[in-house]
């Protein structure tokens, strides 16, 4: 969609992941990681959500030592899917820790 930052997706943070559904990328408005569903539409089916939230729990959980909740209150741009990985517990904009590898 012309004009949607999200499905521009110009690597402007690092990136975590990215296959033929989704990207995950660090958020650079609030800095952890976010999943972007490749489609520019704001509701995946419930399937399409389940692949998406059990992606970003992976990728997460192989890079950082936190637990998280998935937070898909779409704030900014809510026409284009997209979830955060927040810490568990936390609010507010706290980047997580990553793994030593």
């Amino acid at each position: 969609m012309e004009g949607c930052e999200l499905c521009e997706a110009a690597p402007v943070t690092e990136r975590y992941h990215e296959d033929d559904i989704c990207w995950i990328a660090e958020c650079e408005s609030c800095w952890v990681p976010m999943i972007v569903w490749k489609v520019h539409a704001a509701r995946p089916d419930e399937s399409t959500r389940a692949v998406l939230h059990a992606t970003l729990r992976d990728v997460v959980g192989r890079l950082f030592v936190e637990e998280i909740r998935i937070d898909d209150d779409m704030r900014q741009i809510p026409d284009h899917y997209h979830a955060h990985a927040r810490m568990a517990g936390a609010w507010g904009r706290r980047p997580l820790t990553r793994r030593d590898t």
